[in-house]
């Protein structure tokens, strides 16, 4: 199989692992070539995503490694091999690289925990909502672009139906709830369908009112992507670039106090039920 010239995230995610278990090692990438019987440029392609490994190969780098963290190994085994196509994948032609690859991240979520101040989260989002958000992308999108971005963003909301469902937490802030993006009946429908999800076992959703100032954050969106186990967590921002992902053990310590602290600020979720009923009844 040739090397990938576009490796998606989960791929360039399992290269900068296996790349963590050969430094931690104390090994150079010519001395983990050697010892696996393979060249240096092999091992330099695998780290940076762009060559597929096996499940055994995984296997193989971690006992060359010593790492003895089977969970961790068995983890990384399960993203290796030939990478089926997923439904994000037809997205790539025609809508940035970072929304298929936080579609494929979300997919192989564990549990999903989200902070926003501005935005309603993307996969709570009602489709007239969407399209009034995109419409006001800088610089302007083409008709057919906001259509696609509205399909990409509802077929990710597929991840809170699925059976077993993924449990889902959303911090929002009193701000997002208010901000009205399109007509009052598409802000109304907007808020009642947080209050429909609100209801859903698996979801929680928390809003921390006007008056609660001591919360962490800048107004940043936070993403809080659980892995099969914690090393493979990962974090993604919302910049007006685009999307940052973030996977170092300190950054994602941050983020989850962050969260922490957002969370402790927020209402139950009974009574952030009730404060989005009353909002919705003010529109």
């Amino acid at each position: 199989m040739p090397p990938s010239t576009a490796p998606t995230l989960r791929q360039r995610r399992l290269g900068a692992e296996l790349r963590k278990l050969r430094e931690h090692a104390g090994l150079t990438a010519t001395a983990a070539a050697t010892l696996l019987g393979v060249n240096q440029a092999r091992i330099s392609s695998i780290e940076a995503g762009r060559y597929a490994v096996s499940a055994d190969r995984v296997r193989a780098f971690a006992r060359a490694y010593s790492c003895g963290d089977d969970q961790l190994v068995e983890a990384l085994a399960a993203m290796t091999g030939g990478r089926k196509r997923g439904w994000w994948d037809e997205h790539r032609e025609y809508l940035p690289a970072a929304f298929a690859d936080l579609a494929e991240l979300e997919y192989y979520a564990a549990e999903l925990r989200v902070a926003v101040v501005i935005h309603i989260p993307g996969l709570l989002q009602t489709p007239d909502h969407a399209r009034a958000l995109f419409n006001t992308v800088v610089p302007p999108l083409r008709p057919y672009e906001v259509e696609h971005r509205i399909s990409h963003r509802i077929k990710r909301q597929e991840i809170l139906y699925r059976d077993p469902p993924i449990p889902y937490t959303a911090i929002i802030h009193e701000a997002a709830l208010r901000m009205g993006f399109g007509e009052s009946a598409t802000a109304r429908a907007q808020l009642k369908h947080l209050i429909a999800m609100s209801e859903l076992d698996h979801v929680t959703i928390r809003v921390i009112p006007f008056g609660k100032a001591t919360f962490p954050g800048n107004g940043q969106s936070i993403d809080y992507v659980s892995g099969p186990v914690p090393q493979l967590d990962t974090v993604q921002l919302d910049v007006h670039h685009g999307c940052d992902f973030l996977d170092a053990e300190a950054q994602l310590a941050k983020y989850r106090s962050v969260l922490d602290r957002m969370e402790h600020s927020a209402l139950k979720p009974s009574a952030s039920r009730e404060f989005i009923h009353r909002i919705a009844q003010d529109i």
